[in-house]
């Protein structure tokens, strides 16, 4: 058997039809074809699943109970499979507690190099505090000049009130003679009385020496007695010099702070040890947020200015009663605006009186009354109902006026004031994580450092040096360690596990990886390939599922599956390198790759409708207070490289204030002044990747809308109206219809005990989610399990004549879903195959023309000839009048746009700044853009063809 192949024999996973393909090991191996056309069947679903469950039934029984079971893929055979490692996009861990340090493991590092050659800090007055044996502080004494007198202090009262009777009687019971107060010196002899109301410091004195040969022996014992008075401090007070201070522990002789011996944990913010106490290291609280609570200050409380569970205005209600009182107190009435308020009104509606007692009047249909109450304010009222409630719902509720807000005892930093304290070059551990990986690297790079700290961390540095270079090498350099994960994009947090696997440096490996590309800029594709080459060459095989023009040109050899997607794919369309690609007829990629099929530039562009959105003061993460201007009725592309603020400024700033002012959501946008042109434009739509639904009941017929005409349909059959059956018959989500013994779910969860829970079809329905009756209701001879089963293109053609079902679902057809099942589960369906049915979802509604529609890079998991789909239905819909919004690093959909906004020029600290505004030539001439030094080319080509 060769060894330099994998041999794959009669694949049939999902859509693949019994696909036999043979592929060199040791190489990168680029899997491309239309989305839905079998790719990720055979890279993820086969290939990879066969490889991980061979691996896993190798190892002992005792450890398979603990790893899970796998299903064998359905395929014949596979031959030369190494174990295989996947790295898709789904895997970005949601805890708030990891970070990019924790993910990557170079916190880790940092936390071992802290401890090791960490140098502690007082957290009050910042002065270094180290630990001296006996032996080194007489070695520091016995370096002062000969002849120098000194005495030897105990401080066993360190600012303290009080009188101090009693340390002053035990120093006299303790044979000693003389005590310096605060500075002055006393006899013992004599009678010493103290303020009992003023803060006092007392160190008896031990011993008067001078410096000689013959001192040493007697000033270790002064030394030692000394530290058994005050359990490890001694001060050296120098006649006509400055004071020493020791200790024999990690404390500030003048603070008392004491630090335990330093340790990894004390670093980490997931361990009490090093966790800020107040915030358990998570560095923020959920607060009530004022600004949600009176989101627009421009209205009266009569026209329902707050907006807060309980303390909505309604005639006769409590809230009034409160308002009126309050009113008449601080002077204002339900119909004057808020910003006309005082501001001692407004503070008393949120905070409350301060125990004050207000008079208030209450009148209803039972009667009147006067009151004298205390007003607790509204902030007040949430924040305890949201601790004392049982009610998941009110909790729900009220968070939805809550917001995180920075921790006010670490600020932000996670960690105690102590392990703070600790600095390495001078800097915190916390501080360091602040640092984008480049400066982190510099820093690194840069340290000073003694030859004994040298010898401790040289070791941990190269670890920490090196990881950081694989980030820099996959194009992450912008990003901090203390950067939240959940808050990376897909391709990020795909990113940063491919650094960490180039730092295992295994060999033998089977790679798989789901599109890597996503997210990145053109500038930063030559780093992620030749990251990709690097793994390549250390002896792995890489399978990278890609639709990216560059990757595949690079590649060692292409699989292209096809020739659609859904049941017109599932075969291997062309195979090769990329000249082969381009010369097979079949290929639609190869048709694009050869320019035999391109994306036109369009000969002119819009000149929109001449109103504009002004985005004033943009300051959130990166942005350098930014004024951007928004054309209306344009397609305006944002640009820019990974980590420019993109993101920041559309999806943070634009999309969360459009959606706060039109929509009234209870999102606070991130840092800016104000926006202006919002009357000219009635709402907002955000349009991202997030899943469609978090059950397998939530599906694309469900969240279209399409189900509940489906549903009518049936309900209007012969059948139906014989058995008196409404639409929700039809319904497996309430009793009636559905198959009960699976509820309506089609496949029942079996517990098994030692093995991971199964899912198999229900014996009862056979998957079919309805029971026998409802089965026998059909339509044009199908049941509506049938019509479930339908791919989004059989359907259209089925309910051709219904033209209320057939618009919707000639929508999902438009951006290219034609091949996915009507009753699909949401959860199997990808980011980008979501964003399209939530885009499918608005293209069927009814159009007003004023419209903003806001894409996150609605390329992602898009093959070209998709691409070329999903323009079309964007021209639609800024042809209709609207204004279309999209983040994108895709070239083609970019030199369409009729402007694009480029930020930049780097990402990170050196990004948040506009580099280049308008149309797409406009911008290739600009040369510090980074974006237009790659689009000029392409508008050149693309010029030269047409």
């Amino acid at each position: 058997m060769n060894n330099d192949k994998i041999v794959i024999k009669g694949a049939r996973e999902h859509n693949l039809k019994n696909v036999n393909l043979t592929i060199p090991r040791d190489k990168l191996i680029v899997m491309t074809g239309l989305s839905g056309s079998g790719k990720s069947s055979l890279a993820f679903d086969t290939i990879y699943a066969d490889g991980q469950r061979r691996y896993m039934e190798s190892l002992s029984s005792y450890a398979r109970q603990f790893l899970g079971q796998m299903e064998k893929p359905d395929v014949d055979d596979i031959q030369g499979l190494s174990p295989a490692i996947s790295i898709d996009q789904k895997t970005t861990n949601r805890n708030p507690r990891s970070t990019v340090g924790t993910v990557t493991e170079i916190y880790d590092y940092l936390r071992l190099l802290y401890a090791r050659i960490g140098v502690p800090h007082c957290p009050i007055c910042g002065r270094v505090i180290s630990q001296q044996t006996v032996d080194q502080m007489v070695d520091a004494i016995l370096a002062l000049p000969k002849g120098t007198r000194f005495q030897v202090l105990a401080p066993v009262v360190r600012g303290r009130k009080g009188t101090q009777q009693k340390e002053l009687e035990a120093a006299r019971r303790g044979g000693y003679a003389r005590v310096r107060i605060d500075g002055n010196l006393y006899d013992l002899d004599e009678e010493i009385s103290l303020e009992k109301n003023k803060k006092h410091t007392v160190e008896i004195v031990v011993d008067r020496l001078v410096i000689n040969d013959t001192v040493q022996s007697r000033l270790a014992d002064s030394l030692e007695t000394a530290i058994a008075l005050t359990g490890g401090l001694v001060t050296i007070d120098v006649n006509g010099g400055e004071e020493m201070q020791f200790s024999q522990s990690y404390a500030c002789p003048d603070h008392g702070i004491s630090i335990d011996e330093l340790e990894p944990r004390m670093f980490s913010f997931n361990n009490p040890f090093g966790a800020c106490e107040r915030c358990t290291g998570l560095g923020t609280f959920m607060r009530v947020d004022p600004e949600l609570i009176i989101p627009n200050k421009d209205l009266s409380i009569r026209e329902g200015a707050i907006k807060a569970s309980g303390w909505y205005y309604a005639e006769g209600s409590i809230s009034e009663m409160y308002y009126k009182g309050l009113g008449k107190k601080y002077g204002f009435t339900l119909d004057t605006p808020v910003k006309e308020m005082s501001a001692e009104a407004v503070n008393a509606i949120l905070y409350g009186t301060g125990g004050e007692r207000i008079e208030m009047h209450r009148e209803n249909e039972f009667g009147s009354g006067r009151y004298l109450n205390e007003f607790e304010g509204i902030v007040n009222n949430l924040e305890r109902r949201f601790r004392e409630t049982s009610s998941e719902w009110m909790k729900e509720e009220i968070a939805t006026v809550m917001n995180g807000v920075e921790c006010p005892d670490c600020h932000g930093k996670r960690l105690k004031p102590t392990s703070l304290a600790v600095t390495v070059g001078e800097v915190n551990i916390s501080d360091l994580c602040e640092m984008s990986v480049r400066q982190e690297l510099n820093f690194i790079n840069d340290i000073q450092l003694t030859d004994q700290e040298h010898r401790i961390g040289d070791g941990i540095l190269k670890e920490v040096r090196e990881r950081l270079g694989f980030l820099q090498s996959v194009g992450l350099d912008y990003l901090t360690l203390s950067r939240g994960a959940s808050g990376l994009s897909g391709g990020e947090s795909q990113r940063i596990r491919l650094a960490t696997q180039i730092g295992s440096a295994l060999t033998g490996v089977l790679y798989v990886l789901d599109e890597p590309s996503i997210g990145l800029h053109q500038r930063d594709n030559d780093k992620l390939i030749a990251t990709l080459k690097r793994l390549r060459d250390l002896g792995n095989t890489l399978v990278v599922v890609e639709h990216d023009e560059d990757t595949m040109r690079q590649a060692d050899y292409i699989v292209d599956i096809g020739p659609g997607a859904g049941v017109h794919g599932g075969e291997v369309v062309a195979e090769g390198s990329v000249e082969d690609i381009c010369k097979a007829p079949c290929s639609i990629t190869g048709a694009y790759l050869s320019g035999r099929k391109r994306i036109e530039v369009p000969a002119t562009r819009r000149k929109g409708n001449g109103k504009k959105l002004r985005i004033v003061g943009a300051a959130e993460n990166n942005l350098k207070n930014v004024n951007v201007d928004i054309p209306l009725g344009k397609m305006i592309c944002v640009t820019g490289v990974s980590g420019s603020g993109k993101s920041s400024l559309i999806n943070e700033i634009f999309y969360k204030a459009l959606a706060m002012e039109l929509n009234g959501a209870k999102r606070r946008p991130g840092k800016y002044k104000e926006i202006k042109g919002l009357e000219n434009v009635d709402k907002v739509i955000g349009i991202d990747q997030a899943p469609i639904g978090r059950t397998p009941r939530s599906n694309p017929a469900t969240y279209t809308g399409v189900f509940t005409d489906i549903r009518n349909v049936f309900a209007q059959t012969q059948d139906a109206k014989m058995r008196g059956y409404g639409p929700g018959r039809f319904s497996f989500n309430v009793k009636g219809g559905r198959c009960e013994a699976c509820e309506g779910d089609g496949i029942v969860q079996i517990e098994m005990h030692f093995l991971p829970d199964i899912f198999v079809p229900c014996e009862v329905c056979k998957g079919a989610r309805y029971n026998r009756e409802t089965l026998e209701v059909k339509y044009k001879d199908k049941s509506i399990a049938d019509v479930l089963d339908m791919t989004v293109e059989e359907a259209c053609t089925f309910f051709a004549n219904i033209p209320r079902i057939h618009r919707k679902l000639q929508t999902l057809l438009d951006v290219g879903l034609g091949y996915i099942k009507l009753g699909q589960s949401a959860t199997t369906l990808s980011g980008g195959e979501a964003q399209r049915v939530k885009l499918a979802l608005e293209l069927a509604k009814r159009e007003t023309g004023q419209t903003v529609y806001v894409l996150d890079e609605p390329s992602t998991g898009l093959h070209v000839a998709d691409v070329h789909k999903l323009i079309t239905v964007l021209d639609r819909l800024v042809d209709a009048g609207n204004t279309v919004v999209i983040i994108e690093h895709n070239l083609d959909i970019i030199k369409r746009a009729d402007y694009i906004i480029d930020l930049g020029p780097e990402g990170g600290d050196e990004g948040g700044a506009i580099v280049a505004t308008g149309t797409p030539e406009e911008v290739a001439k600009v040369p510090a853009s980074y974006t237009g030094k790659y689009l000029g080319p392409i508008l050149e080509r693309d010029r030269v063809t047409e």
